[in-house]
Parts: structure tokens; C-alpha cells; sequence
């Protein structure tokens, strides 16, 4: 496709190489906020001695106040002040023994609280250097790193396996970019300049994928783009179940490839051309104590939604719980377009849950967020192979994303019957080739050379297209977020529903 509107010489170079490198030699991505200092453990302040006044130097006041009395005689004052002369003596002795003795406490007391202060402050250092002494074996990379960088590359949710980054056809446009660019994220990367994300949602089972969005985040041009894959989307060659659904890829592909969420990331390379760098899978039911950790998603609701009887969202302003998230990413029995419609009005709340990421930044600040994230994550309510340090990372960028600059495209095809081999007919959706190749080489390849058809596998199972409704579908999260919701087929309104 040299001459079409695609081609890469038309496509803008990213706006600007990011440093990665201060002046000190510390990392600051461009994107991302920089890292808490350190604290020390430090000693408990030097307390003060407050000194009081003595029992004798208060009692040698007595005879002043003694002497302003009237006096009864000369003898007895002469005998009096004779007493107190003597008196005063011995009590100033005393006192001058008193405050000498306070002093040299408190000088102890000072002493020993610098002698502990020097000793933490000794331990302090010490632990810091451990930490940061390359002392710990890099499997991946070879070589040592320290132990602040194995904890922070961790990678405690990744059940589902780690991916083979091995034999990806990457075909790398040396025309999109700078040879030295580097887009100022420490991410292991596939492509500089673009970071991409699997993101999978079980159903109830954990067996089939419902949900397949692949979230590419386009750093060196400041965007994000996600591309929505139909469940029912038929690839014959990538699973052995007999409808052939892109859904059942995880669990029905083929055996010998492992983990199994390799096969759906092979899936979406081959087919839609996308280097995967890392992966996200949830279940449904996940949906429900993640909404509730970051305190619900506030969304406009156009509609009452009846997710079934006893399950239901009212119209109107609200701040959907974590059920009720649930009820509304799943709920497609009265859209006219079945899983297509429903999988429009989960482009609205994922244009309200990116408003929400938006409002925790600036009203609970970027901290509270970096603690949403590391409870899902320690939680197990997700699995991935993202580090906890490139979630923060990836987090950040996303932040400082406009909600014009998040593009949403769904794989251009239609509706289809697939006649299976039991010899039952089953709908499906056939991919339009040309459409898609278009699509993907305008928004999911900002840095490798055009997409061709030799360049795919995908089948399509219609060739004489009945409709072109789906093959634009694009739309910024701005303009989601305001549209509304899917047409609704009346004879599908649950009977009990009074008008």
C-alpha cells in the first residue's frame, strides 16, 4: 500500500526525544513523577532538661520575705539575721551543688543522645549501600543489579506465565523515528516510542475471554489508542472449538503453546500485526472490589438497566459501586446489536473510569493513586506481568493524557453464519481484511513500516460485504463520553417492566 493516505512518510515524528537522565545521574521519565527520597530513620529528638528550681534555692527566698515583717525587738533581730546570714550560707552552698549536678545530667543525657544518633545514622548509610549495591543476579539480562531494582522489577501477578518476545516480525520503519530516539520511559520495550497492553476479561467461569482490548499507548506522540476485538470474532486457525470464536483462543488454542495466555497474544501478532509487550487478564467478578477500592466510577446512566430482577441501575447521575460496574459492562440482552452494542457501552465506562483516574490525580494526588494500584495488585484482583514500577510508570503517562487524545477503534467487519463441522450453524463475526489492515496502519503502527495483507492471517469468512457499518468506529474518549447509549430492541424489555 505505497500510495495510500496510510503510508509512513505522511505520519508526524514524535514530538520530542525525552531525557531519561538528570544532572545528577538519576532516571526521571518525562512522564512519570519522581521517585519519594528516601527516608531516614531518624533518632528521637534531644529532649530538653527543664530545670526547676530547687527545694533550698526556693526556701533561701524565706528569709527575705521573713526580714520585710516588723520586727518585735533588736535581740531577736539581731539573733535572727544572724541565723539567716548563717543560714543563707549553707543553702547557697547547696544550691550551687544542685544546678552543678542538673548540668553535668544533662550534659550525660546529651552525649548519649548524639552517640545514638551517630550510630543510626551509621546504620542508615550502611542499608542504603546494601540496597543499592549490585549484588543480585539478573536472570533476564545477566549481569547484577541491585536489590531496590529486583524488588521494583518483581513481578508477583504474573500467573498466567511470562511471554515469549522471541521471533516477532517487529519490521521497524528507520523512517518514523530519530535512529537515537528514545521516548524517556524505562519500560522493556519491544518498540521504543510505544508501549502495548493485552488486556483480557474473563467471564464467570475464567474460561472464555469476553473482553479483548488491546490498550497501545503511544508515548513519543503523547496518545493512546485502543482497539476493541470482537469475542465473537471467527478465526478457524487459533482454536479447536467448533464455533471458531477469537473468545475461546485462551483456552481451546493449540496445546503445545504455553502459558495459554500465549496463544491469544500470538493471535493478535499474526493477525492484527501488534507487538504485545506485556498483559493484564481479570475476571468479572475482580470488577466488583476494584471499582470499590478506588471508591466507585461516577458516569451518567441515560437509561434504567435491568441486569436482571434484583440487579438494577437507575437512570440518571450516579456513582456506580462495584456491582452495579459489573452489571453494566455485562449487560447486553437489550441491545439490538448484541455483543457489538454492549461492547459501545463499554467504551462509556471506560471513558468515566479514565475521568476517575483524572480526578484522583488532582483532587487525592498521584500517592493515592500509586496505593489504588499496589492494593488491586496485591490483592490478586489482577494478573500481569507488569512490575509494580511499570504500572507507577505507565500510570503516570497515562495521566497527563487529554481525553481527545484517547482513540477507541473496534475491528472493521459484520455479522456472519459459520457453518461448523458438528454441523450446526453458529453467528460469528467475519473481518473485512482491507478495512482492518487500513485501520491498524493509521493508529497501531506509528513506528513500523505499513501493514500489507501478506503480512496477516487473518480469514475472512464473507467477501461480498452485506454492510460497512463497522469499519469506523473511531472515536476519542471526549466524544464517548457525551454519546449515547446503544439502540435498545423493545420486544427484548423484560415482561414485568411497567411503561
Amino acid at each position: 500500500m505505497e500510495n495510500n493516505e496510510f503510508n509512513s512518510e505522511d505520519r508526524p515524528k514524535p514530538l520530542r526525544t525525552l531525557a531519561r537522565l538528570n544532572n545528577t545521574g538519576e532516571y526521571y521519565g518525562q512522564h512519570e513523577s519522581e521517585p519519594p527520597q528516601r527516608r531516614r530513620k531518624k533518632s528521637e529528638p534531644r529532649k530538653g532538661v527543664k530545670r526547676k528550681k530547687s527545694r533550698a534555692y526556693a526556701e533561701s527566698k524565706i528569709p527575705d520575705r521573713r526580714s520585710r515583717k516588723k520586727k518585735k525587738s533588736k535581740n531577736s533581730e539581731s539573733q535572727n539575721r544572724g541565723f539567716e546570714n548563717k543560714g543563707l550560707k549553707i543553702i547557697k552552698s547547696e544550691n550551687q551543688e544542685s544546678e552543678t549536678e542538673v548540668t553535668t545530667k544533662s550534659g550525660r543525657i546529651g552525649n548519649k543522645a548524639i552517640q545514638i544518633s551517630a550510630v543510626l545514622s551509621t546504620l542508615v548509610i550502611v542499608v542504603l549501600m546494601i540496597l543499592n549495591m549490585p549484588i543480585c543476579l539478573d536472570k533476564e539480562n545477566g549481569g547484577n543489579i541491585s536489590l531496590v531494582t529486583f524488588f521494583k522489577n518483581m513481578q508477583p501477578a504474573a500467573m498466567e506465565g511470562k511471554l515469549d518476545k522471541n521471533n516477532i516480525n517487529l519490521n521497524v520503519n528507520p523512517d518514523a523515528v530519530d535512529e537515537d530516539f528514545n521516548d524517556g520511559l524505562d519500560l522493556p520495550q519491544l518498540i521504543e516510542g510505544q508501549y502495548s497492553i493485552l488486556f483480557l476479561g474473563f467471564d464467570e467461569e475464567e474460561f472464555n475471554t469476553d473482553v479483548m482490548w488491546v490498550v497501545q499507548f503511544d508515548i513519543g506522540h503523547g496518545g493512546l489508542n485502543i482497539l476493541q476485538i470482537p469475542r465473537d470474532t471467527c478465526l478457524p486457525d487459533y482454536t479447536a472449538s467448533v464455533t471458531r470464536k477469537f473468545n475461546s483462543i485462551y483456552s481451546m488454542g493449540d496445546p503445545t503453546i504455553m502459558p495459554p495466555i500465549q496463544r491469544t497474544v500470538n493471535a493478535v501478532q499474526e493477525n492484527f500485526g501488534i507487538p504485545i509487550d506485556a498483559y493484564v487478564t481479570t475476571a468479572c467478578f475482580d470488577i466488583v472490589d476494584i471499582v470499590n477500592i478506588i471508591g466507585g466510577i461516577p458516569m451518567h446512566v441515560e437509561n434504567e438497566i435491568i441486569y436482571e430482577a434484583d440487579k438494577i441501575i437507575p437512570e440518571g447521575d450516579i456513582v456506580l459501586t462495584g456491582e452495579q460496574a459489573e452489571w453494566f459492562v455485562r449487560f447486553r440482552r437489550e441491545w439490538i446489536q448484541g455483543d457489538i452494542g454492549r461492547m459501545q457501552n463499554q467504551r462509556k465506562f471506560m471513558a468515566a473510569a479514565m475521568q476517575k483516574l483524572f480526578s484522583i490525580v488532582e483532587n487525592e494526588g498521584r500517592l493515592k493513586l500509586y496505593s489504588y494500584i499496589k492494593e488491586i495488585y496485591d490483592k490478586g484482583l489482577l494478573y500481569t506481568d507488569l512490575s509494580i514500577g511499570d504500572l507507577g510508570k505507565i500510570a503516570d503517562f497515562a495521566s497527563t493524557i487529554n481525553m481527545d487524545e484517547v482513540q477507541v477503534n473496534m475491528v472493521p467487519g459484520e455479522d456472519a453464519k459459520f457453518y461448523a463441522a458438528d454441523g450446526n450453524i453458529y453467528d460469528v463475526y467475519s473481518v473485512h481484511k482491507e478495512a482492518t489492515i487500513e485501520l491498524l496502519n493509521k493508529y497501531y503502527r506509528p513506528y513500523q513500516k505499513d501493514m500489507t495483507e501478506e503480512d496477516t492471517s487473518i480469514v475472512e469468512l464473507i467477501t461480498e460485504y452485506q454492510y460497512e457499518l463497522y469499519d469506523d468506529t473511531g472515536a476519542t474518549l471526549d466524544d464517548i463520553e457525551d454519546a449515547t447509549e446503544p439502540m435498545r430492541d423493545p420486544s427484548k424489555k423484560p415482561w414485568w417492566k411497567e411503561d
